[in-house]
């Protein structure tokens, strides 16, 4: 019982370490990432799409994104969309095929940027501390219904502190790469 709440406790810590990833990855460096067009939405025959779902997105130079749309007609609708998605990038197009530049950032946006990323380690931080703390929680439980013995929920809760330290320092890691990214010039 003490191994499934860990497990339990191990997957969520997994998720809020590769929820971190997902949202760091939108955050602007200074060179083109796919990743910066994924919330981007087309007005796609009235439906809203995903931008790589109505074209191809490539990165043929690293502070240059293009988009290849599947239908000629689309060009205008995938420019507004990346206009109104207020990424700061502005697209330009030839009839059939749009370029996003991405501009070089300045140093004080660098600085708000390593800012943000620090602020959603924080977040994700918080968010493991919780799971350690359900976790504990569920492990005092089994305790209390004599269910476990106390040597058991002082080893469960060893086991999930351990868990909790690797989990924030693989957090702490993320967030200094990106930083790393953030600050190259």
């Amino acid at each position: 019982m003490v191994q499934d709440v860990i497990k339990s406790a191990a997957a969520d810590m997994e998720k809020a370490a590769a929820g971190l990833k997902r949202e760091l990855a939108r955050i602007r460096t200074g060179r083109a990432n796919a990743a910066l067009l994924d919330e981007v939405r087309v007005d796609y025959y009235g439906t809203p799409s995903p931008l790589s779902q109505v074209g191809t997105i490539a990165i043929p130079e690293p502070r240059l994104i293009t988009i290849t749309p599947w239908e000629r007609k689309l060009v205008p609708d995938i420019e507004k969309a990346i206009l109104k998605a207020d990424l700061g990038l502005n697209p330009s197009s030839d009839g059939t095929l749009i370029r996003v530049p991405i501009p070089a950032l300045t140093e004080e946006r660098r600085k708000e940027m390593v800012k943000q990323v620090k602020r959603h380690g924080e977040e994700h931080k918080i968010t493991v501390r919780n799971i350690r703390r359900d976790a504990n929680e569920a492990l005092k439980k089994l305790e209390k219904n004599k269910e476990i013995t106390e040597d058991a929920l002082k080893l469960g809760e060893k086991e999930v502190q351990d868990l909790t330290d690797r989990m924030v320092k693989q957090i702490d890691d993320i967030v200094h790469a990106k930083e790393k990214d953030i600050l190259e010039v």
